[in-house]
């Protein structure tokens, strides 16, 4: 079973800026709560047991969000506000899932993931990324289901707009499983229009198998000189490795841009 998740959190966020900054962007409010909550909460409902969030020291503000005991406790002995009590309890929660590694230098994904490597016990693991929020129905869920059906590894994936390809990982298709599955036969992180192999993209959930870390110890840096998760997980195709795209029946929010970010919260409120 997948009880163990990573989430890449010490991006600098300069597509929102200038919010970024002063402020994590994973601690925006979407809707009136933190953004990384959803994930947090998708993470849980999938049964998650153990989240490790990847963080810089530029972004301490994450951690302390989770260790403000003292100002709750404060706050709850003058106040005794129900709705208080409530979300120091919700955060209590999250905070008895939650492990700590710091990527104090951006080098891209793959480096991000490998900071991982000593918590990560079983043979696989779920990785979400905060800017892409899929909501309505949860992705990782259906990713595990996935995963124990096949014994594979999953990605989240969807129909992207040709002229847009070169903002993902683009992967081509082996053979279809059925409606909404699929081997693949190759991943491209951010092609040009004319290499990508198809619009069809990886979105921000994986469940990747443990060997991913020997791989990303062999890249070179690769596109922007950064180590890139899409180019361990060809190394692993290479290798006859199975990897499944899964398109996902939720609605895919980008959080990582100002448009999308405001958009976002509009979505989350018609729910």
């Amino acid at each position: 079973m997948i009880k163990q998740a990573i989430i890449p959190l010490a991006g600098l966020g300069t597509r929102l800026l200038p919010l970024t900054s002063v402020f994590a962007k994973e601690l925006l409010p979407i809707n009136g709560r933190p953004g990384i909550e959803y994930i947090i909460d998708e993470c849980i409902d999938a049964g998650i047991k153990e989240i490790v969030f990847i963080i810089s020291t530029k972004k301490l503000m994450i951690k302390k969000y989770f260790y403000s005991d003292q100002f709750y406790k404060n706050i709850i002995k003058k106040k005794k506000d129900p709705r208080i009590i409530n979300e120091y309890k919700k955060i209590l929660k999250y905070k008895n899932k939650i492990k700590f590694v710091f990527q104090n230098i951006p080098k891209g994904t793959g480096d991000a993931v490998l900071k991982t490597q000593k918590y990560i016990k079983n043979k696989y693991f779920l990785m979400l990324l905060p800017d892409d929020l899929i909501i309505r129905k949860n992705c990782s869920k259906s990713m595990i289901k996935i995963h124990k059906k096949y014994q594979a590894s999953v990605m989240a994936s969807m129909k992207v707009k040709k002229n847009n390809v070169s903002r993902w990982g683009v992967y081509k298709i082996n053979k279809k499983l059925n409606k909404r599955n699929y081997i693949i036969d190759g991943v491209v992180e951010k092609p040009s229009l004319k290499k990508a192999p198809s619009n069809n993209a990886v979105i921000g959930r994986y469940i990747l198998p443990r060997t991913i870390f020997k791989k990303i110890k062999s890249l070179k840096p690769g596109k922007g000189k950064e180590i890139h998760i899409t180019d361990a997980i060809q190394l692993l195709i290479n290798d006859k490795e199975k990897f499944i795209a899964h398109n996902f029946e939720g609605k895919y929010l980008d959080c990582g841009t100002m448009s999308g970010y405001i958009n976002s919260s509009k979505e989350i409120g018609k729910i």
